[in-house]
């Protein structure tokens, strides 16, 4: 059952259920934190449409620079300014920003501990038919592993707004991930957000038989099992993680200790991701039995969105299966 006391949609089973680009919520979230900052300035890699930054740019051309294709350049113009008292959003495909240009964000940026806001949109394998060279499945990997940065992952266009709005007063390095596509509308204004903290938003009224460590845009596939095992009277929680790091290692020692047996959720390798950070807690506080959907170990290709998440085994049915696994190895 949606957990009430973080006041998800109601209409979140529906099937005509509201759906939005998560990247929408952070092009309407930038927005508002320039009417907040007049600090706030915005950088783009000639992708202003694609990545939502477009509307800021409308509203505040003084303070938006269009880089070009030139993610390096992007994000040290990003440092020097966030070195001079600015806060600084950068944006681009997250294959590109921070895939291209990686040392530059790890040697100006978290190294220096500058505000910088990397924003990586159309990440994962759901960019579809613009193939296995466009589709970030390595991103969270290559900047969880950075000091002194913060990763985001938001479920919807709604927390993507909170999460735009909450890096730009964290005082932190901090990548932002996108999805491209359309996804269900899961939270509310109301919901709670806090970078650090995560949330269970599903949540049956016994003992949990599984936890679910879910992110991004497969939090809602994630509820849809959760909602299917409890019609046939299987509890399972469901945790969304918007923030990979900090990440809330308390919630995932209780979901744990109550649940005895883990499934993580994440449209990425599921090495070094979201299901590694899961593993890395359970293995130090609490070991438990885990299963891990994500890409295993293969690039991605061209296909529909829906068709490549159930291709790489993303889909409802295989975190179903993975369910089904677990709870044998308990």
């Amino acid at each position: 059952m949606l957990n009430p006391n973080v006041k998800l949609n109601s209409k979140l089973f529906d099937t005509d259920v509201e759906q939005q680009p998560i990247r929408k919520g952070f092009g309407e979230g930038l927005v508002i934190a320039g009417d907040q900052d007049k600090n706030v300035v915005g950088l783009c890699a000639d992708l202003t449409e694609s990545t939502q930054m477009h509307l800021f740019a409308k509203k505040y051309p003084e303070r938006f620079v269009q880089v070009g294709v030139a993610e390096q350049n992007l994000v040290t113009v990003a440092s020097g300014m966030a070195a001079m008292g600015k806060i600084p959003f950068t944006s681009s495909y997250a294959m590109f920003s921070p895939g291209r240009n990686w040392e530059q964000i790890r040697t100006t940026i978290a190294y220096n501990d500058v505000p910088v806001k990397i924003v990586g949109s159309h990440a994962g394998i759901s960019v579809g038919p613009d193939g296995g060279t466009h589709q970030a499945i390595e991103d969270i990997a290559i900047m969880r592993v950075l000091p002194n940065m913060v990763l985001l992952s938001p479920c919807d266009a709604i927390e993507a707004k909170k999460a735009t709005l909450a890096a730009a007063k964290n005082g932190k390095p901090t990548y932002i991930r996108l999805a491209r596509e359309k996804t269900p509308i899961i939270t509310t204004e109301e919901t709670p957000f806090e970078i650090g903290k995560a949330q269970i938003f599903f949540s049956p009224p016994m003992t949990a038989q599984v936890g679910i460590v879910a992110t991004g845009a497969l939090v809602h596939k994630a509820i849809v099992a959760a909602q299917n095992f409890a019609e046939k009277g299987i509890a399972i929680k469901v945790l969304n993680i918007s923030s990979i790091r900090p990440l809330d290692f308390e919630a995932i020692k209780d979901l744990a200790r109550e649940a005895g047996a883990i499934v993580s959720v994440e449209e990425h390798q599921v090495v070094g991701g979201l299901g590694s950070a899961v593993a890395e807690v359970l293995a130090q506080n609490h070991p438990a039995p885990m299963e891990l959907i994500g890409v295993h170990d293969k690039f991605g290709q061209s296909g529909t969105p829906e068709e490549l998440i159930e291709h790489y085994g993303m889909g409802v049915s295989h975190i179903e299966a993975a369910v089904e696994r677990v709870i044998k190895r308990k």
